[in-house]
């Protein structure tokens, strides 16, 4: 599977399908650079054609973003959104559709490790 920025929803799908399964079915979005891509829920594809404003917000930051999106399918929904970067180029953006309304989040966090807490904390290992 090559993926690069001018990939198109159909190309990815397959990727983002695993990722989707990956995350236990929580409903995933993912789109590169230069395409729209995909919209998934319940182990089926949506839209072919899909993008987001978080999406949109990564490709440009390059940065992870975790925020409620004003507008959108997933408007009022948390969602966590993180870039795919190949040899320092961003290339595509993915994103998980928190619909647990963070406690998906929550559980991220709760269940770290407590060597991982220290750290995240500023603590000592």
């Amino acid at each position: 599977m090559n993926i690069n920025a001018s990939s198109t929803g159909e190309e990815i799908a397959s990727m983002a399908l695993a990722i989707h399964q990956l995350v236990n079915g929580l409903p995933f979005t993912m789109r590169t650079l230069h395409n729209p891509g995909v919209r998934i829920e319940e182990g089926k594809v949506l839209d072919y054609k899909y993008t987001g404003p978080i999406l949109e917000k990564v490709l440009k930051t390059g940065e992870k973003n975790q925020e409620i999106p004003e507008s959108g399918a997933y408007q009022g929904t948390p969602v966590v959104v993180v870039p795919l970067i190949e040899e320092g180029q961003i290339i595509a953006a993915m994103g998980v559709v928190d619909i647990t309304q963070g406690i998906y989040s929550d559980i991220m966090e709760i269940t770290k490790r407590p060597e991982e807490l220290n750290d995240s904390r500023g603590g000592l290992k």
